[in-house]
């Protein structure tokens, strides 16, 4: 909060006009539009809950849910971009009542459905919209090429980690164990070897039920991916009804794809600083009031950023109360790997 708003306070001296307040006419209509924006975040938070709800077998209930969604949404706001939510997501599942290894494939299931959203997505709008458009942000003298191979080397990350994840989970799943056992050779990490080897254990098993599930299954999971994601991305464009008419909303859609890329290797925790940096950047052309730009970024993470901070606060001290607590341990869910630590060491389970 402290990066965000220093950047932000950073901004405001830079460029920030105080009569610009004086062109702003707040309406009923301005109300109805940001109560929409926030209906886009609820709609965003909808779609992870019945995703997870939906790879969990329906196992989890709409209140284990939500607060799993919570926590992993506080946990990427308060670690870099670059790590997320995902680094610790496994626990919370894990701590609703799933297996180990189910927890783990879950997570592995979301992270997929999650690029591949993007996989297909950013093409899809860079045709649609062209990449003049898209890339060529005024005022960033030099930075169009810079930001266009950013934007394909971010793609072609999450491209890679799709098919590799594909072919682990569904192909290969043996191997992908494997190589998750072994990373835990490394020294430093050699303590939670046997713990490795029986999640990797289980996440074969959990491949082969994953194999098994029927097309609509994935379909669904998917449908409720994209809910998530462009409810997310469509928060900026009722924002900015709220206060101006917008002429091309797709573009705003398409900027916000390049966006992501620079949130996703942001050092700061939730991109704090960056985000609203980069708001100004890619979405100020968009706003006919000049220095209007900044108020706007603010109230954009006031919406998609700090409500998690602050959920996040209140649920986290509970939950670990709840869940670490003796009566907690006693409701973990019991794992049935096997005994003998040559199976473990070998990954030997039947095919």
């Amino acid at each position: 909060m402290v990066i965000g708003l220093g950047v932000v306070a950073f901004l405001v001296v830079r460029e920030f006009d105080p009569s610009v307040f004086n062109k702003i006419t707040f309406t009923w209509t301005s109300a109805l539009w940001l109560f929409v924006a926030v209906l886009c975040m609820a709609g965003r938070d909808i779609g992870y809950m019945i995703r997870i709800r939906i790879l969990s077998d329906w196992k989890l209930s709409w209140l284990q849910a939500f607060r799993v969604i919570m926590l992993w949404e506080f946990t990427s706001a308060v670690t870099p971009g670059a790590v997320g939510g995902t680094s610790v997501a496994t626990l919370y599942v894990y701590k609703e009542g799933v297996s180990v290894g189910r927890s783990s494939a879950i997570v592995l299931m979301t992270s997929m459905l999650d690029e591949l959203y993007f996989v297909i997505m950013f093409p899809l709008v860079v045709l649609l919209a062209g990449t003049g458009r898209i890339f060529e942000i005024p005022d960033s003298t030099g930075w169009t090429h810079g930001i266009m191979a950013l934007a394909l080397v971010g793609y072609s990350i999450k491209l890679m980690w799709v098919l590799g994840l594909s072919y682990g989970l569904f192909l290969n799943p043996r191997g992908l164990g494997k190589m998750i056992y072994r990373l835990f050779h490394l020294p430093g990490l050699r303590r939670w070897k046997r713990g490795a080897g029986k999640a990797a254990l289980d996440i074969i098993v959990s491949s082969k039920e994953m194999k098994s599930k029927k097309p609509k299954f994935w379909l669904n999971a998917f449908l409720s991916t994209f809910l998530s994601w462009t409810s997310r991305y469509w928060v900026v464009n009722f924002l900015f009804l709220a206060f101006f008419a917008v002429h091309d909303h797709f573009l705003i859609f398409a900027r916000q794809l390049v966006m992501w890329i620079i949130l996703l290797v942001s050092p700061t925790p939730g991109g704090s600083g960056v985000a609203e940096f980069t708001f100004d950047i890619f979405l100020g052309d968009f706003i006919p009031i000049a220095g209007f730009a900044i108020a706007l970024a603010l109230l954009w993470r006031m919406i998609t950023y700090y409500p998690y901070l602050l959920i996040g606060a209140l649920l986290v001290p509970k939950w670990i109360n709840n869940k670490f607590s003796s009566k907690g341990r006693s409701h973990a869910p019991h794992n049935s790997f096997p005994s003998d630590t040559s199976k473990i060491d070998n990954l030997d389970i039947p095919e």
